[in-house]
């Protein structure tokens, strides 16, 4: 090799693209096939997901949350410790990135170190080790590592040449001698049976603590990637007693929220290339409303005793088009600020709902979310604004003079603003909360079992709340909310403008 040459490609891995795109493009094809080769590593180094698309020849899938996996990955690599949870459903790929391509890369990449797989069953997880195993077999020239002779076992083996390999256990098993580098835990849960067993789940407990956790090396990493399976589940128990110390990502099938860990908008699919909107709303169909919420949401809720069911907020759903044929006689919204009696998140509750001349009941939207108070009163009078609210309700008992003031103040800036578009302020009635919450809660739940309540559309967050809730829990600020607007327009007395009638014509053209 010519010495220009050689100094090229001691030069070349450090340049960015677009360089490295214009030098391949004047070498010789002698020096272009070496560039090659070189930009080949640089993509087997990059992540398991190239490495994985370079040995496959573009055959391995790829997709966002993929890419999330990736990443944890490169933070262990690259020497940073990682407590790392991700949540996410069946079948979108993450046992073959985290438990598979992911693990080779690793050890690709750090030969010397040693990784754990476990799985819900020792045949899991050695089908995990077989993958591998074969895999080094297979590429090992690419990939730079070999198996050390005599130690090809699936459930464990060692690289030649160096103390690096790994070790693959079920949940419950024995995970004896050396200790780990990095830990990934890949479905540990088989079933729901197993999931709902309180037996089950504490001896899973004990093994997390007492066997896995004890086998990590100082300064090592632990990877958890699960589907929800219940509160109490152990994703469940690391978030309740460590989620300080743990990165969680949680990645449900439809995005619940703006905040979303993929950037997408609300209902967007996880993997909309392999399951669309409508084939996830057939799952839906085919596994129930639990199953759906638990495993493709990431959102379990209580087997019982909880306030709502399901079906009684999706069995009377109705679409915006079918709304827009209704005569409304009040519509009105609730705010119920952060903080107060709730000791659920810190969000401020914000839901319109609407009653129509027959008495039925209608949610139209949810703007809860964490505000200050300078935004969550501008949110709650441009909602008010939007929908031609005739009435603000909030809850006296807990800074009710604050909440009220802060609403008057919103209200003012907008007129300022002239964005109030010449229309009256609406009324703020305050709910007195004499009773307490499951008292509060139950009579708008008969009317939801009833058939009266329907929602325009679908609040997911709102919804998994309401369902999830049992008596004794406190109660989440969106639910609360959503309790105070269909109290407001259920109470008969109520009914025509609250506890008087409006001397203004502010329901002029409502029945």
């Amino acid at each position: 090799m010519r010495s220009e040459e050689a100094a090229v490609l001691r030069a070349y891995r450090s340049l960015p693209a677009q360089r490295r795109r214009e030098i391949a493009a004047a070498s010789s094809p002698q020096l272009r096939d070496r560039l090659a080769a070189v930009e080949r590593e640089m993509a087997m180094d990059r992540s398991p997901g190239t490495m994985a698309a370079v040995l496959t020849e573009g055959r391995e899938m790829q997709a966002a949350h993929l890419d999330m996996i990736d990443a944890a990955f490169e933070r262990v690599a690259a020497g940073q410790p990682t407590r790392l949870m991700l949540t996410m459903p069946p079948r979108h790929g993450k046992s073959r990135r985290a438990a598979r391509w992911a693990p080779l890369w690793y050890l690709r990449r750090r030969p010397e170190h040693r990784v754990m797989i476990a799985s819900y069953s020792s045949d899991l997880a050695d089908d995990h080790g077989r993958w591998i195993r074969d895999a080094i077999i297979t590429y090992g020239p690419q990939l730079g590592i070999g198996l050390r002779p005599g130690s090809s076992a699936a459930n464990r083996f060692d690289l030649v040449g160096t103390e690096g390999g790994a070790v693959m256990a079920g949940v419950g098993g024995g995970l004896t001698g050396k200790g780990a580098h990095l830990a990934v835990v890949d479905d540990p849960i088989k079933d729901a049976a197993e999931a709902s067993s309180p037996t089950m789940r504490k001896r899973l407990w004990e093994w997390w603590q007492a066997v896995l956790l004890t086998r990590i090396e100082p300064g090592g990493s632990v990877i958890l990637i699960q589907t929800r399976w219940d509160e109490d589940d152990l994703a469940g128990r690391i978030l309740a007693d460590e989620g300080e110390r743990w990165t969680h990502i949680d990645l449900p099938a439809l995005a619940l929220s703006e905040a979303d860990a993929l950037g997408r908008p609300v209902g967007g699919a996880l993997w909309p290339e392999r399951y669309g909107e409508r084939d996830l709303d057939e799952i839906r169909r085919s596994v129930g409303e639990r199953v759906w919420w638990s495993l493709y949401m990431q959102q379990p809720r209580p087997m019982d005793g909880g306030v709502w069911q399901w079906s009684w907020i999706t069995d009377h759903r109705v679409s915006a088009a079918q709304f827009r044929g209704i005569d409304l006689s009040r519509i009105v919204v609730a705010v119920d600020p952060a903080g107060g009696e709730s000791a659920v998140g810190d969000e401020t509750g914000i839901v319109a709902a609407a009653r129509d001349r027959d008495g039925h009941l209608y949610v139209l939207d949810d703007r809860s979310g964490n505000l200050g108070a300078d935004a969550w009163g501008r949110e709650t009078c441009l909602l008010a604004i939007e929908l031609r609210a005739d009435a603000i309700v909030i809850e006296s008992n807990y800074g009710g003079d604050m909440t009220r003031q802060v609403v008057q103040q919103a209200w003012q800036e907008l007129q300022r603003e002239q964005r109030t578009e010449g229309l009256l302020m609406p009324s703020v009635q305050s709910v007195v909360a004499k009773q307490g919450k499951r008292l509060r809660a139950e009579p708008i739940a008969q009317l939801y079992e009833q058939g009266r309540v329907h929602h325009v559309g679908q609040w997911p967050t709102l919804e998994q709340q309401m369902v999830r809730w049992v008596a004794g829990m406190d109660s989440p600020d969106r639910m609360d909310a959503a309790v105070h607007a269909l109290t407001q327009l259920a109470d008969p007395v109520r009914s025509g403008t609250g506890s008087a009638p409006y001397r203004d014509r502010r329901l002029s053209g409502r029945r």
